[in-house]
């Protein structure tokens, strides 16, 4: 409907538009002049939009002089797949000075160095990101990013890409080498494409990224070929011998460069903090303007540091998801002010109820956002956030949206207090908050419905059993018809198989790809076993390191009614307490163990683990305690490099310990070796051993 559609109302929309102008040219001198804004980005471009609306409605009162002329300032089913020969993985975000700092602290102790380590500082890019692989220079394959392991093959529709290069440029070529960066949409291309597809009735994407990753993953190449798509090297992954003699990250990146690739722009080696941070503020300012020193304008939601020297690099390693020499700086997130309309109560997957904020839909950073989080109880009286409030609501790290305070001045009469609920809204069984946690939890977990479908839907995803044609759609109607009360009776949906043929949706070639999917998930890893069961705390690289320690199912529930063995899992560096707590939670419920072994009546079969194959060395298969403080490298590097030759570390000397490794001070670990005649190495015995 128009703002102003009646011929009555044009003196109306004469006024408003001049009051627009006003109001809008007001905010971008507050804005870009004296940096002092006094509303958020998403009102002005709600004042911005309006004013444009009612322009084009009555093109009589559009001026030259209006701010409207000028110029301000995841694996998708039907791709083939590919193993990545070094896991793709993400990286850790500091939102502060104070966790940059802790960043560059982290990398001191961890090399026991007092100098600031090197680092190169980039833009990072909000794109998708991509690993190319060329042989003798040509491109064979293009990988997306995955689950770090495994990335989809995108490589007909990365080859559409116009900066891409087929053919690597140079005489001399790695016989192989993986180029890894990211593929993105300049702001202007993305302008101009959403504009295309608006005035076509297609999709109109929120951001450069959404509209980057829906173009790239196409199942037609043809149509990705269409979209305006461009890509940033910013690093190698797998390189042959030939790369070997490069000392540091910028010297690969002038390499990648060479190779014919664009780099992100400003690009900058670091000595310092002081350096750091200028230039983070400088890169945040530009961004805020516009100002991006290349041709086009291209999206960033922060700053890139990698530690410059590949030894480092090398020595740091990686942690379960990300490097321990590479951190994303992210920018501030951007807010917008909106009415909180209520309060409702979601219960997720282990049972936590989490309070969500129903809010006026409002733009945050491209998206409409019309719910957001308030995580807890105390988050809420911390904050006495109440119902009617207006509040700033933000999208941390720019994804996901939270109520961040309330606009005191805003406040009415007759706001409500928001009182915590003591029932689950979903099976009325009593909410419990135990001590020390800050989330209320439902413990009737297999029969509260809000966490059954959730635990499905958990259980059938990739990185579980990884059930092709089974997602999120189909357990909510299997549900609602009954097929499945259980994780088990997925494997009986043959019995059904004529019903779901029948389906609105459904066909006979896709039930029998659904069922042969399901068939071929009856044997499943360890780890991925233990993800599947959707245990509070475990997570992916917890699943992995279970499996290696205990190698069976069978194993791992007895230890969880055993005080003895407990306690050995507690001696690994990787558990604590509260892991074994949620672990002895699972394993000692009734309930649980006949949901396992109903499973494994209806032919699920869990793998034993096997542990990878290591050259044979002096540390394999030992149990190694570390004790003392080591004089040429901090213990967590010691740890990995023990866990890198297959030992396993303990945080006590039994008669189990096959050596302990003694640095400076070594207390009563160290005597109680010697009681029990475990052999004993010095720091620099174990250095010439590694």
């Amino acid at each position: 409907m128009d703002l102003f559609s009646h011929s009555d109302d044009k003196q109306k929309a004469e006024t408003r538009i001049l009051e627009l102008r006003v109001q809008i040219e007001h905010h971008n001198k507050r804005y870009h002049e004296d940096e002092s804004p006094e509303i958020s980005d998403t009102e002005y471009d709600m004042l911005f939009a309006e004013l444009q609306k009612l322009e084009q409605e009555y093109p009589e009162y559009k001026a030259a002089e209006s701010p409207t002329q000028k110029v301000g300032a995841q694996v998708k089913e039907g791709f083939k797949t590919a193993e990545h020969q070094l896991p793709m993985l993400s990286l850790g975000n500091a939102f502060s000075r104070e966790d940059m700092e802790e960043f560059i602290q982290r990398i001191q102790r961890y090399l026991n160095m007092s100098d600031f380590p090197e680092l190169v500082a980039e833009h990072k890019i909000d794109g998708l990101s991509c690993a190319l692989h060329y042989q003798n220079g040509v491109l064979v394959k293009a990988l997306t990013r995955g689950d770090g392991k495994i990335g989809e093959d995108i490589t007909e529709n990365v080859k559409t890409i116009h900066n891409v290069p087929q053919k690597l440029k140079g005489d001399t070529l790695p016989e192989f080498v993986e180029v890894r960066g990211e593929i993105h949409m300049y702001r202007e291309d993305f302008d101009a494409f959403n504009a295309k597809q608006a005035k076509a009735g297609k999709k109109v994407f929120a951001n450069p990224r959404n509209a980057a990753a829906g173009s790239v993953r196409q199942l037609n190449p043809e149509v990705t070929a269409e979209r305006p798509l461009s890509f940033f090297g910013y690093a190698f992954g797998v390189k042959d011998e030939s790369l070997s003699h490069l000392k540091n990250h910028s010297e690969e990146l002038e390499i990648i460069k060479d190779f014919g690739f664009r780099l992100p722009e400003s690009v900058k080696v670091l000595k310092n903090l002081d350096d750091l941070f200028k230039n983070y503020e400088q890169i945040l300012k530009n961004r805020k303007a516009g100002d991006y020193l290349g041709q086009k304008a291209y999206a960033i939601d922060g700053v890139v540091y990698k530690v410059n020297d590949l030894t480092l690099q090398k020595r740091l390693g990686f942690v379960a998801r990300a490097p321990r020499w590479a951190i994303a700086h992210k920018f501030p997130s951007e807010q917008a002010t909106t009415r909180l309309n209520a309060i409702d109560i979601q219960i997720g997957r282990t049972g936590v109820a989490t309070p969500v904020a129903r809010l006026e839909p409002v733009n945050v950073s491209g998206v409409v956002v019309s719910n957001a989080t308030l995580h807890n109880e105390d988050y809420i009286n911390e904050r006495d956030i109440r119902i009617g409030d207006t509040v700033f609501v933000e999208r941390a790290g720019d994804v996901i949206p939270k109520v961040v305070s309330v606009v005191p001045q805003m406040r009415l009469d007759h706001t409500q207090k928001f009182v915590f609920p003591k029932h689950c809204p979903s099976c009325q069984s009593p909410l419990v908050r135990l001590e020390g946690e800050a989330a209320y939890r439902c413990e009737n977990h297999f029969a509260c419905p809000a966490q059954l479908e959730e635990s499905l839907v958990h259980f059938v995803s990739k990185q579980a059993f990884d059930i092709d044609g089974v997602g999120e759609k189909q357990i909510k109607l299997f549900l609602e018809l009954g097929f499945i009360k259980n994780p088990a009776d997925i494997f009986t949906l043959l019995n059904y198989k004529e019903k779901l043929e029948n389906l609105e949706g459904f066909g006979e070639k896709s039930v029998q790809k659904m069922l042969q999917s399901i068939e071929e998930s009856k044997h499943i890893s360890l780890p991925r076993f233990i993800i599947s069961l959707g245990i509070p705390l475990i997570g992916a690289q917890l699943a992995e390191d279970l499996s290696a320690f205990y190698l069976s199912l069978d194993n791992l529930i007895d230890a969880m009614a055993d005080d003895v063995k407990k306690q050995e899992l507690l001696n690994q560096d990787a558990f604590g307490q509260k892991i074994l707590d949620s672990l002895c939670a699972y394993f000692t419920q009734e309930q649980n163990l006949q949901i396992i072994k109903a499973l494994q009546n209806a032919g699920v079969v869990i793998e034993a683990y096997e542990p990878p194959q290591i050259e044979d060395n002096i540390f394999n298969g030992k149990t190694i305690v570390l004790t003392g403080t080591l004089v040429t490298m901090k213990r967590d590097e010691a740890k990995n490099m023990l866990k890198s030759k297959g030992a396993k570390v303990s945080g006590s000397v039994s008669s189990k310990t096959d050596f302990v490794i003694a640095g400076e001070s070594a207390g009563s670990k160290l005597k109680k070796a010697e009681e029990l005649g475990i052999a004993i190495l010095t720091e620099e015995e174990f250095k010439k051993l590694l």
